[in-house]
């Protein structure tokens, strides 16, 4: 080994072309690549690794002429690539990638990196099999893998033939699936290299891979090994059923075992190359009825080995290993697993814990709050610390000890840029186990399913069976916010009640903004102070009506008996007071208006909303189309979509998205279908069917008939005023935002930030410190933090691309498995959610994962992750709902059954499951969807023209 590694150091110092793996760690990833860098690692902490070298990514760059004199066929792809990025069409990425591959096949090897190969391969041994792999730069990141895009050669014999490889590995750096991936992550051409590694061949009895976390389930504390016979090849490319193993990683109990099915196996060939064959009976008689490639003995020395990787590395690692004929244990890669979501840690938790604050033991649970509240996008990082100051005034209005409102109280996790809460003391309590689930059954049907899931888990066994803890908390602040009283005069005397909070909303919008001469600092401690003792007062000043109008509709149902839901749901659409609902309505109203001035419409249709939207900003769009917007944007321009996050541009700031909407209502031509006309009929609807119940409440008794009507006069009254209490927080948030943007202009002023917005991706202590060091806004030099706020920006737009957001983790981070709301006897085929709002449609799909810029032709069914108000005004037009999100009472569903479109929620995968223009049918009785195949019997939209009773 020593003779050997002297000769690869030799070959390499002179050139600065080829370096012995064990000179290499993660600070030479420019130089080396992601796999060469993470083999180097490997053997810096001891592991089993097969030695060899690294042709480092200057031979890349010398062969293809980086940066100066390009090879022809590679400078047309990364101009190409440079100018079109990832708006390039697929069947053009390709184009480009099949040119640059073909210019780099065609090149020859410059004459150094043929010496320096020549000298370090011959320094393994004369004619050594060797595996030739590919190391590029932008490989084997936190953040993305890249695993198995570019290409791997095993048993390559001599040095024409490692040269050839060579090349080959150069080549893939340019494969479809390597272009189209750095295209989707914004990589730039110039900035990828590929290094490639050559190491001693492993002639494997047996090989695979060994991930030391789950990935199936998130669970750290899990190892999976998969294994075959021969070379691992046949495991990583799916040719065969591998052995499956699944360990307790702390323990190196074995807890599953699967034998793999009879297939092929790669075997190496005398004098170079492989061949894959029909593997033989396996190796190992395997434990409980099965056959192993590998022994139980084996699978526990990989974990050990795999656990060490880890540990070094500090992340659960995707390990390729081998096992060769003398039975020695080798590791030929590890990378990070880049699929794991991260595990959120409350302020309680273990690793977390501020000074002085004893770690929660024992497994947690985490809500993901950010799904809940409709929001699957990440939240910013002043967002993020908005919404602690919020759970921080919320904690301690109740009575919870808050050490430190910056850090948020204890059950307060954020994972992925994502809002987490700690919910493990309310399922381990009797009466959280009442409640919680209930609120979400309305909420979010989903999590509600895996709340109880968590119920038969011991680990979250009741630990407290009385409610006076809770009441301890709840009770003192509902009698300080005068709930009591406000649930009596709201029972008693209607009108008052309504008149009350009308006041309430009046003096808190008219308190919001500070004096208009205030100083930055006074600006950033009026945010801090809005956020950490006002917009909490919202909530037990506005809830209580809603809340009792909910309670009136029970009450309805208990006097009617049965199964009064398909009778209730009439009831509570076409609301007043719903505070969404009007703003809807009055954007329609607007595009009426509109509709009847030919060059307001005419510039509405014919123009993009960016174009329309900076004509707006200009004062240059035609009178009435800008007065209606204006009066719009004056009473709704605090809004946006994702605005629980203050980071989030509202509507008055942009907005595009709104003049989309305008544009999109013009399309509807039919006025049966208009939506203040369904709003109307819905409002009637619902009023016959309060008569109708109460006729047959009444001939059940005397006293019953009154009792209903009341009941349901108060819910109908009351139910609306449900999104009031976010539509005022939505209120106060905005006003943060619009004092960081001015506190954010004077630090751009000074040169500590690029520009204003830059603020939200500081938080309120770095905002203060960069106030405070350049002289509270007096102009002096602050700190430079643009590095960071770049770095953050890049963070949060990796994040933006995270599909998968888990609604419940464990602590030890695994998620739970999602449960279908059950819906009966499902067909095949037949995606299965929550009814939502009642009625079949048959219709076009349209999924919109976001509704900035998007339309929505009418009649088309709208399938989206999950809905908060800013997509409202899209549902005016829809012919149905589809959420991958949500309850019966979520705020979509909510929205759907007032505008009598058919809905269903918590439909897992939705936007994956179904297709832009597929024709699906909508039932939102039963809560199903199904997606029809072209030319089938569902195929075919609802004709524009057709009764609206159809929809409803």
């Amino acid at each position: 080994m020593e003779r050997q590694g002297s000769a690869s150091e030799e070959a390499g110092t002179e050139t600065g072309l080829v370096l012995d793996l064990r000179r290499l760690d993660a600070g030479m990833l420019p130089l080396v690549g992601g796999k060469a860098a993470n083999l180097g690692e490997l053997l810096s902490a001891g592991l089993p690794v097969p030695d060899g070298f690294c042709l480092s990514t200057a031979a890349y760059r010398q062969a293809v002429g980086v940066p100066d004199s390009l090879l022809p066929g590679l400078a047309g792809t990364y101009a190409a690539l440079a100018a079109g990025g990832p708006a390039l069409e697929p069947g053009r990425l390709n184009e480009l990638a099949a040119a640059a591959r073909a210019a780099i096949l065609a090149a020859p090897i410059p004459g150094p990196v043929a010496k320096a190969v020549e000298q370090a391969y011959t320094a393994l041994g004369p004619g050594v099999p060797v595996a030739v792999r590919s190391s590029a730069t932008a490989e084997d990141l936190p953040f993305a893998s890249f695993a198995g895009q570019q290409d791997t050669y095993l048993n390559v014999v001599g040095v024409p033939a490692v040269l050839d490889a060579v090349r080959r590995c150069w080549a893939s750096l340019w494969t479809d699936r390597a272009t189209a991936y750095r295209a989707t992550l914004g990589i730039e051409p110039a900035g990828v290299a590929l290094a490639v590694v050559v190491q001693r061949l492993v002639e494997a009895e047996a090989a695979g891979v060994m991930f030391t976390a789950n990935p199936l389930t998130g669970s750290r504390r899990q190892v999976v090994i998969d294994a075959a016979r021969g070379l691992g090849e046949s495991v990583v490319s799916g040719t065969v059923n591998p052995d499956h193993f699944v360990l307790d990683g702390p323990t190196g109990r074995i807890l599953e075992r699967k034998a793999g099915g009879k297939g092929m196996e790669v075997r190496a060939l005398p004098g170079g190359g492989t061949e894959s064959r029909e593997a033989p009976a396996p190796l190992h008689g395997g434990q409980g009825g099965g056959a192993a490639s590998i022994t139980d003995a084996q699978v526990a020395g990989l974990a050990r080995l795999g656990l060490q990787a880890e540990g070094h590395f500090g992340a659960p690692q995707d390990i390729e290993w081998a096992i060769d004929g003398a039975g020695t244990l080798w590791l030929a890669q590890s990378r990070p697993i880049t699929t794991l979501y991260p595990v959120p840690q409350s302020n309680g938790a273990a690793g977390t814990v501020p000074p002085g604050r004893q770690p929660v033991a024992g497994t947690r649970a985490y809500l993901c709050f950010s799904l809940a509240q409709g929001l699957t996008r990440p939240l910013t990082p002043m967002g993020l610390a908005a919404v602690r100051l919020i759970a921080s005034s919320v904690a301690t209005a109740a009575g919870f000890p808050v050490p430190d409102p910056r850090h948020g109280p204890s059950p307060y996790a954020e994972a992925g840029q994502r809002i987490y809460i700690d919910f493990t003391t309310p399922i381990r309590s009797t009466v959280g186990r009442r409640l919680v689930p209930r609120v979400f059954d309305v909420m979010e049907a989903r999590t509600a399913a895996v709340m109880r899931q968590l119920f038969e888990d011991p680990a979250f066994s009741v630990t407290t069976k009385t409610p006076f803890g809770l009441l301890r908390h709840v009770v003192p602040v509902a009698v300080r916010a005068k709930v009591p009283a406000a649930l009596l005069l709201g029972l008693v005397r209607p009108a008052a009640a309504l008149r009350r909070l009308d006041r309430f909303t009046r003096r808190f919008e008219a308190s919001l903004a500070p004096a208009a001469t205030a100083a930055p600092l006074a600006r950033l401690d009026h945010a801090e102070s809005l956020l950490g003792s006002r917009l909490f007062q919202i909530v037990p000043a506005i809830l209580p009506l809603p809340a009792l109008g909910f309670a009136m509709l029970g009450a309805a149902g208990k006097l009617l008996g049965g199964d009064p839901w398909n009778d209730l749901q009439p009831v509570i659409r076409g609301l007043p007071n719903n505070i969404t609902t009007e703003m809807d309505l009055e954007l329609w109203q607007l595009a009426t208006s509109i509709r009847d001035d030919v060059q307001s419409r005419t510039t509405l249709l014919a123009g993009d909303p960016s174009g329309l939207a900076e004509a707006f900003q200009a004062g240059q769009l035609p009178a009435r189309l800008d007065a209606g917007l204006t009066r719009f944007l004056d009473r709704y321009g605090h809004r946006a979509v994702a605005e629980i996050d203050v980071g989030q541009p509202r509507w008055s700031e942009e907005p595009a998205h709104i003049l989309g909407i305008l544009a999109n209502y013009l399309l509807l031509d039919n006025p049966a279908l208009a939506p203040d006309i369904q709003f109307s009929r819905a409002a009637q609807d619902a009023e016959a069917q309060v008569d109708r119940l109460v006729a047959r409440a009444s001939a059940r008794g005397r006293l019953r008939g009154p009792l209903v009507r009341a009941a349901l006069r108060r819910a109908r009254l009351y139910a609306g005023l449900r999104e009031l209490p976010k539509y005022q927080l939505v209120n106060g948030l905005a006003e943060v935002r619009r004092q960081l943007l001015m506190v954010g202009g004077e630090l751009a002023r000074a040169g500590t930030i690029e520009r204003r917005d830059d603020v939200f991706f500081l938080d309120f202590a770095e905002t203060r410190q960069a106030l405070t060091a350049n002289g509270a806004g007096e102009g002096f030099p602050g700190p430079d933090l643009r590095a960071c706020v770049a770095d953050r920006r890049q963070e949060y737009e990796r994040e933006l691309g995270r599909r998968h957001i888990p609604r419940v983790l464990l602590s030890d981070g695994t998620e739970p498995e999602a449960v279908r709301t059950a819906v009966g006897n499902v067909p095949e085929g037949t995606l299965a959610g929550s009814p939502a709002s009642a009625g079949t449609v048959t219709a076009a799909a349209r999924v919109i994962r976001d509704p900035v810029g998007a339309r929505l032709e009418p009649g088309e069914i709208l399938v989206a992750p999950s809905t908060d108000p800013g997509w409202t005004p899209l549902f005016l037009t829809a012919g149905g709902l589809v959420m991958e999100m949500g309850g019966a009472n979520s705020h979509g569903a909510v929205v759907a059954r007032e505008y009598g479109i058919p809905a269903v929620v918590g439909v897992p995968d939705a936007t994956a499951a179904i297709e832009t223009g597929q024709t699906i049918t909508v039932d939102g009785g039963a809560g199903t969807v199904v997606p029809h195949r072209p030319g089938s019997s569902g195929d075919g939209k609802v004709p524009a023209d057709a009764d609206p009773a159809a929809r409803a």
